[in-house]
């Protein structure tokens, strides 16, 4: 359970005993049930991470609504989107194993977070993580009803594979987006969740490639 749906449901339930007592009972049905709901929405499952070398995991549960090739510091990655719905869990957890290489929170709209432009003009927080053979990136999105995004690592930290590193309230879409050699395991349509569903594999880079590409997209990641 994440902390935060203890606070909105230890409100709610407070609304609920004044509202029960200044009217009643029956009044006080729609607080204890909105309650009940903040509970289950911020559930916090384990999972089990894949242990083999090579894997980038899902951030995110969720549905994978694009799978394409985009430019990002001025050379072709492959890209997967991941929509969340509000009946999601939407606590995050880092795709690979690695160290925040940088973390920029961009403000922006809250256009519907399906929609091909939300992933350049919605506010979001984009994350660089530099780990196992390679550089990726993946960013937290805000929606229409995502109107906050939190990430809860700092640049320089450690994460491991599948590892919490945040979440984003309500409905939501993470995009992540990796090197192009990568060998691709989801399509258009599947159903992902956070940590466990292998979005592709990859052949770890010699160390020379690694860091040119690392530096690569410090310098270029704001593109």
């Amino acid at each position: 359970m994440v902390r935060d749906g203890i606070h909105y449901a230890l409100g709610l339930f407070a609304v609920a005993v004044v509202v029960g007592w200044l009217a009643s009972p029956a009044w006080a049905a729609l607080p204890l049930l909105l309650a009940a709901f903040f509970l289950w929405f911020f559930r916090d499952p384990e999972r089990e991470i894949p242990g083999e070398a090579g894997l980038i995991v899902s951030p995110a549960d969720g549905k994978v609504t694009d799978v394409s090739t985009i430019e990002w510091g001025g050379a072709p990655r492959k890209r997967i989107s991941i929509f969340l719905n509000v009946f999601d869990v939407h606590v995050n957890r880092s795709p690979i194993a690695g160290v925040i290489a940088s973390s920029e929170y961009r403000r922006g709209k809250f256009g519907n977070a399906m929609g091909a432009i939300s992933s350049e003009q919605n506010e979001q927080n984009i994350v660089t993580v530099n780990g196992e053979g390679q550089t990726l990136v993946f960013k937290q999105i805000a929606g229409l009803l995502a109107r906050r995004v939190v990430f809860t690592k700092k640049i320089g930290d450690p994460v491991a594979r599948g590892e919490r590193i945040g979440l984003m309230k309500f409905s939501s879409r993470m995009d992540v987006i990796m090197e192009p050699t990568v060998a691709l395991r989801v399509k258009v349509g599947d159903r992902v969740r956070g940590g466990s569903t292998v979005l592709a594999d990859f052949q770890p880079a010699a160390p020379e490639a690694v860091g040119a590409g690392s530096s690569e997209l410090r310098e270029n990641g704001k593109a």
